[in-house]
């Protein structure tokens, strides 16, 4: 029998959370879904269903305020910084496969970082090397070394340098360099003909940069044969 306090139902598409009664000991709640009947819930769960949501949002901003700040204090890598390549394993095998003395750097600053290194070729055959340097200027510069034809269209000068014009040349440590230019890549080179022997230096870096790698570079000694 209704005591004519019991909540209305509310119309379809509404919620409705009925206040406490003062008399009663339990709470209504009228759901808007169609063909269920209200939930009857207890004082203290009324309670925390109207207390625990302000909580909720201040630890939640509280874990938020946390995280942000772990993320400004944590160090983080510069996605912009270069990798550094270990290019023995390279040298190694140009080596001892190369039909002529090979060429290497020596003697260049830490500020010049190895970003790439890349052997290519067999015995008995044409064979290069390529390795590429993040320079101090934050440019890039490249040896390319190979006993493989060196003149021609589509030859290894060509190709290393990208069809640069002629821009003269340039004296580096006692040798004459050819130097040509591409100037939709800003692609600057120096070029090297020896006997069997085709060096380029080559990149975005300027022609001073590129003679400080190309003055750098010394011939290492053959590798005795091993004895059987």
């Amino acid at each position: 029998m209704s005591d004519g306090r019991d909540a209305t139902p509310a119309a379809e598409g509404e919620d409705t959370l009925s206040g406490r009664r003062e008399e009663g000991s339990t709470v209504t709640v009228t759901r808007p879904s169609a063909g269920e009947g209200p939930i009857t819930v207890s004082p203290s769960v009324y309670r925390r269903l109207m207390s625990g949501l302000p909580g909720y949002i201040v630890a939640m901003l509280a874990c938020l305020g946390v995280v942000g700040v772990v993320m400004l204090i944590t160090p983080r890598r510069n996605p912009g910084a270069m990798p550094r390549v270990d290019y023995r394993g390279d040298l190694s095998g140009l080596e001892a496969i190369a039909p002529y003395s090979v060429y290497t750097p020596e003697g260049l600053t830490p500020q010049w970082y190895p970003t790439s290194s890349r052997l290519t070729g067999k015995a008995n055959g044409p064979v290069a090397w390529h390795l590429g340097f993040y320079t101090p200027q934050k440019q890039y510069a490249a040896l390319e070394e190979s006993n493989e034809q060196p003149g021609g269209p589509g030859g290894f000068v060509d190709r290393m340098t990208s069809q640069g014009h002629p821009d003269g040349s340039a004296q580096v440590a006692g040798a004459t360099w050819e130097k040509t230019f591409r100037k939709d890549k800003k692609q600057r080179s120096l070029v090297r003909r020896l006997n069997g022997l085709t060096l380029v230096v080559t990149g975005t870096a300027s022609y001073d940069e590129l003679a400080v790698l190309a003055s750098s570079l010394k011939p290492r000694p053959k590798p005795s044969p091993a004895r059987s």
